[in-house]
């Protein structure tokens, strides 16, 4: 068994003291060869002294004796929707509704209260406009900037944080009233990202059983190659329960 000590930074936050779920659960994912499912129990603290503990079956994270989260080796069968032009993706942006509506808004992922270059600033709108056309995808252009790199490298982290929320957003576009949060994401990458490039991330709904959704996303390069793909469950609960 392999320990190691890891504390998230309060940059890289959802809710306001607590981590964002993609990043989280690309800290515990990425300790797995391949694709990984990382299913999250509680929220993950901020600053605080964390044990990654990985064994030949499973990586967990955890808080004292409290889990946190835990992923395993899995398969995803899931086949994205064609790629957005970056075009396409930016006028997708422009009708985020989290600029109007925001249950996080200082995410680290779709906060539209973080500074340019400190959150990744991916702000998924809808893609379409006219309902026949819509199968509920939503898309955001994604510039990956010089301070996400560690030794000259995009972490993967950072890739499973691009593929966090938009999904939440493909399932539930208007968060007035409640909000939704992450509790597993299954995720792949294929290709790594570097500094400066231009990339499309999408999301899409799959399902819904009650309070329980289920969501695909996807990053693509800009000529479209898909760079990472992922399918993530979401639960509603009340918006000013991490608050």
């Amino acid at each position: 068994m392999e320990l190691q000590t890891v504390s998230i930074a309060p940059r890289f936050r959802g809710p306001a003291r607590s981590g964002n779920g993609g990043y989280v659960c690309g800290l515990i994912g990425g300790k797995v060869d391949g694709t990984a499912s990382v299913r999250l129990f509680a929220p993950p603290p901020l600053e605080a002294e964390l044990a990654l503990l990985s064994d030949a079956d499973s990586v967990k994270l955890l808080h004292g004796e409290v889990l946190i989260g835990e992923a395993r080796g899995a398969t995803l069968d899931l086949t994205p929707p064609a790629a957005p032009t970056l075009q396409q993706a930016t006028a997708a942006a422009a009708k985020y509704t989290g600029f109007q509506h925001h249950p996080f808004p200082g995410c680290f992922v779709c906060g539209p209260q973080r500074d340019d270059g400190d959150g990744l600033h991916i702000f998924a709108g809808p893609l379409f406009t006219n309902p026949l056309d819509d199968a509920g995808i939503v898309a955001s252009p994604w510039h990956v900037h010089a301070s996400l790199a560690v030794d000259g490298k995009i972490p993967d982290e950072i890739l499973w944080s691009a593929l966090d929320c938009p999904g939440a957003f493909a399932v539930m576009p208007d968060m007035r009233e409640r909000a939704i949060v992450l509790g597993q994401l299954t995720a792949r990458i294929d290709k790594p990202v570097s500094v400066g490039q231009h990339c499309i991330v999408i999301g899409w709904p799959l399902a819904r059983d009650g309070r329980k959704h289920f969501a695909g996303s996807a990053v693509f390069s800009e000529q479209g190659e898909l760079i990472a793909l992922a399918k993530a469950a979401w639960f509603e609960v009340e918006k000013g329960r991490f608050e």
